[in-house]
């Protein structure tokens, strides 16, 4: 009987430390997904950003922007951006909504 329970704490610890591998932060995601075209700062500053003409997120329009605007935009698409509704789950997507507003407080 203690080798069962022992066995059941060990595996039940090994899928907790699996799950919580398995999940990115904002920022992790960011620098995965976003950061090549919206540069590490958020600025746009980079090869792909320019030629998309990416708006920097501390733009007025962006600061002012809702976090449902900018979910919505992350989701769906906006101009030459991607949408990711079908790449990244809705917890994710505020995750890094989450992370870019930290960005603009720098």
């Amino acid at each position: 009987m203690l080798k069962r329970i022992t066995f059941i704490c060990i595996v039940s610890l090994l899928a907790a430390s699996t799950m919580s591998f398995a999940q990115k932060s904002g920022a992790d995601i960011y620098k995965s997904k976003c950061k090549s075209c919206h540069a590490a700062d958020g600025s746009g500053d980079t090869a792909a950003g320019k030629s998309m003409k990416v708006v920097s997120f501390s733009s007025p329009e962006i600061v002012s922007a809702s976090d449902d605007d900018l979910i919505a935009d992350t989701k769906n698409g906006k101009g030459k951006m991607p949408a990711y509704a079908n790449k990244l789950t809705d917890d994710q997507i505020k995750e890094v909504v989450a992370y870019i507003r930290t960005l603009q407080k720098k």
